[in-house]
């Protein structure tokens, strides 16, 4: 059986999760973001997209605490969340994914999504050993929930697999599932349909929508397919060369001649897929 959906509140629509607020950050004499400025609003996808070497998984490791930014504020429901490290920032709901594939290979499908609930679990080494029923009753639950997610992104034949021995695309399916065993209230996913078929992209977007129309879960997306960014996106975000240089609905950032020219060039020669 699916997840329960869960009911945002009345106004949760207009509602600030995340801002970024003129973040910065360098590597050596390399800028990668420079002074950007993002606000996602609780309930919706928001899709990050630009040329090759944009800034985009840059921006996403600092809102995910993997970089710290050089300058700029990040905050998450009002918490300034600048410094946190990763596991501080997972621990107030956010999950992702990344570029590469980050599975376990020889565990299984089942184990490596249980991983995915580590940061719910409150019971520790020495508390199992001293209330054995409690730390039973809690891995219970965990498990019942892991099954959900495997009702619900179609991997039930597939549990005791090792992630090692399938299909690219089912990979990408599990670690959607490892983040989602967090129960995220934001979900940042990094080019998600990367690598995929037209029939696994399909599906996968159709993931990415019902977790977000079903469990109210927020998104931001980075991913190429334009085509998949534009029908399933309700802003767009448009980076290049580290800078923002639009921000809109589909249709407006689709119509942008900034979007135009970072796409095609001046000349009208493309410099590249977003990436």
């Amino acid at each position: 059986m699916a997840p329960q959906p869960i009911t945002p509140a009345a106004d949760a629509s207009n509602e600030i999760l995340l801002a970024a607020t003129g973040v910065s950050k360098r590597f050596g004499g390399v800028r990668a973001v420079e002074d950007v400025s993002i606000a996602v609003r609780r309930g919706e996808i928001a899709s990050i997209i630009g040329p090759n070497g944009a800034g985009k998984t840059s921006l996403l490791n600092m809102i995910s605490g993997f970089y710290r930014p050089d300058s700029g504020s990040i905050t998450i429901e009002g918490v300034d969340t600048t410094r946190f490290r990763p596991a501080q920032i997972a621990a107030l709901g956010i999950a992702r994914t990344f570029q590469n594939i980050a599975l376990f290979g020889g565990m299984t499908v089942l184990d490596n999504i249980m991983l995915g609930r580590h940061v719910r679990m409150k019971s520790g080494v020495l508390s199992s050993f001293i209330y054995w029923g409690l730390a039973q009753k809690e891995e219970v639950a965990h498990r019942e929930r892991v099954e959900e997610l495997i009702d619900f992104l179609e991997l039930q034949d597939l549990r005791k697999q090792p992630t090692s021995a399938l299909a690219y695309g089912l990979r990408k399916r599990v670690e959607l599932a490892r983040a989602l065993a967090l129960d995220p209230k934001l979900l940042l996913l990094d080019e998600p349909m990367g690598g995929m078929n037209q029939e696994e992209k399909e599906d996968m977007a159709r993931y990415v929508i019902d977790v977000n129309e079903q469990w109210g879960t927020t998104i931001i997306l980075i991913e190429h397919d334009m085509a998949v960014v534009m029908d399933i996106s309700d802003r767009v975000a448009v980076l290049d060369r580290g800078r923002k240089i639009a921000e809109g609905t589909p249709a407006e950032v689709q119509r942008n001649p900034a979007v135009i020219r970072a796409y095609l060039g001046a000349g009208g020669e493309g410099r590249g897929q977003a990436a």
